[in-house]
């Protein structure tokens, strides 16, 4: 059994300050000590090569600082996070190339097309340029975005449109582990259905390890082969669906995150 990613006692912290406008107005001009926020406490577990694995949570409780941990854009204050026995903080740019991402406020240059888009990732891959257009072409059609807004500036196309585009972007590559966080937000039914089918796909036939953050317990349903809830940093519960469900005697998975 290879192991594709193992995260050991990872932990993030951030300092914020206290918004201004709820502070007195007598005391606005005053600085105010910083509060040190815990994003990710102490979390540990690790994932198969080949599995889909879900992490599910409220907003604000760790989920997207955590894929960033894992995708090296960010350095964790304590702890270990290996991708395919690389050390994230050691190995980053051989990391890099080994993964994709894709969150729900994906990054574009909104000036160009989604052509464009895609080749410019295709460069920074290294990938052959006939093939990759080929294969941004294949997944684009295979999500149902029609071909006549692939030459359309990404800022002319709607917000599921875009979502649409930066998933395309993420598995042209070939990554043996892509990172989704909240990949479908923004979408309608039948194009969530469609990107969900394409993932499954990919992890079948390329045996591509998924890590999963949504907040759609259908979609966690179907995709996921193990689930974890975290909650103010810290994981509350983990294990396959069927498991979670007799844990805490669930009808569903959305029974199962409210109690958990």
């Amino acid at each position: 059994m290879t192991i594709a990613l193992e995260v050991m006692g990872a932990y993030k912290t951030f300092y914020e300050e206290d918004d201004e406008n709820r502070r007195p107005w007598w005391r606005i001009w005053q600085r105010q000590p910083r509060r040190l926020v815990t994003a990710v406490d102490r979390v540990s577990f690790h994932v198969k090569q080949g599995e889909c694995y879900g992490i599910l949570g409220p907003n604000g409780s760790g989920k997207s600082t955590l894929i960033r941990l894992i995708s090296t854009l960010l350095l964790p204050d304590a702890g270990t996070v290996r991708v395919f026995g690389m050390d994230v903080v050691e190995r980053q740019l051989e990391v890099r190339r080994l993964i994709n991402r894709v969150s729900v406020d994906a990054a574009f240059f909104k000036k160009l097309s989604a052509v464009e888009n895609l080749n410019y990732a295709a460069r920074l891959y290294g990938m052959d340029m006939q093939e990759a257009r080929k294969r941004a072409g294949a997944i684009m059609e295979r999500m149902g975005l029609e071909s006549k807004k692939w030459r359309s500036p990404l800022e002319n196309l709607s917000r599921g449109q875009q979502q649409k585009v930066a998933i395309a972007r993420a598995l042209m590559t070939s990554p043996v582990l892509v990172l989704l966080d909240e990949p479908t937000t923004g979408l309608d039914p039948k194009s969530k259905r469609d990107v969900q089918d394409y993932i499954l796909e990919v992890q079948r036939i390329q045996n591509t390890t998924v890590i999963l953050t949504s907040h759609d317990m259908a979609e966690s349903e179907r995709l996921c082969q193990r689930l974890a809830i975290i909650h103010d940093g810290k994981f509350v519960a983990e294990g396959t669906t069927a498991q979670l469900k007799v844990r805490y005697g669930g009808r569903n998975l959305e029974d199962v995150f409210f109690t958990a």
